[in-house]
């Protein structure tokens, strides 16, 4: 028994992030790095890890291929950190076989719609100040959430003051279209930057034209009364 502590204890132990303690859930490996002060996710995270926990740290980012290395991830706890930037990139490498990605209770308002929406996993995005936009609305109808966990995901912010402190699940429901209220605002952007042109090319015929007539009169008063007519009057 002290010989196969010994074979398997040491490797397991010698490649454990510091902060960490790694141990194992039914034969499958898992790192918990809860409450241990971390700012970002540990570099030295075991290949062969499977679950892996970081919640309730001080994490403000997930970068881009944060966990690329770790193909046998089925689970990931980022809960009650303080995590405000997930970059487009930051789940690559684990899309297809992440089960469980837990995101709640952090500072995150908005997120690329990229990072979540080639997960299969199960998403807990509760109790964060979600700014409520399109991008927001599209994860929610496209990504797997947890049913148990989709009413607290509230308008901390939105386009219309009304939405604010609602559920987000609540105000799709009364037929609110956060994606038709960023395209009609594109179109009048885009009708405004149109009308701008034209009003620019109409201004420039005009002086052209208004040019090309005083070049002309110009001319014609030189043909009518040329200088040496002029100089012989004189």
């Amino acid at each position: 028994q002290a010989f196969f502590c010994l074979l398997f204890c040491i490797p397991w132990g010698s490649s454990c992030p510091p902060s960490c303690q790694c141990t194992e859930r039914a034969g499958a490996k898992a790192v918990l790095c809860s409450s241990r002060h971390l700012e970002e996710i540990p570099k030295d995270i075991p290949r062969d890890v499977v679950f892996l926990k970081l919640d309730a740290n001080s994490i403000t980012r997930i970068p881009s291929n944060a966990f690329r290395h770790l193909s046998h991830l089925e689970e990931i706890d980022l809960s009650r950190n303080a995590i405000e930037k997930i970059d487009r990139a930051a789940f690559k490498g684990v899309a297809a076989g992440l089960r469980t990605l837990d995101l709640s209770s952090n500072r995150i308002r908005s997120i690329p719609k990229e990072a979540l929406l080639a997960l299969n996993a199960k998403l807990r995005l509760a109790n964060n100040p979600w700014h409520c936009e399109c991008a927001l609305q599209e994860v929610l109808w496209e990504a797997r959430l947890d049913p148990d966990s989709v009413q607290d995901i509230t308008c901390h912010t939105a386009p219309q003051k009304e939405y604010v402190g609602k559920p987000l699940l609540q105000v799709l429901d009364a037929g609110v279209n956060f994606c038709s209220v960023r395209q009609r605002t594109m179109d009048v952007a885009m009708f405004i930057t149109m009308f701008g042109w034209f009003a620019m090319v109409i201004t420039y015929i005009i002086c052209y034209i208004r040019h090309n007539r005083e070049d002309a009169c110009k001319h014609g008063h030189y043909l009518k009364f040329p200088p040496s007519t002029q100089a012989h009057a004189e």
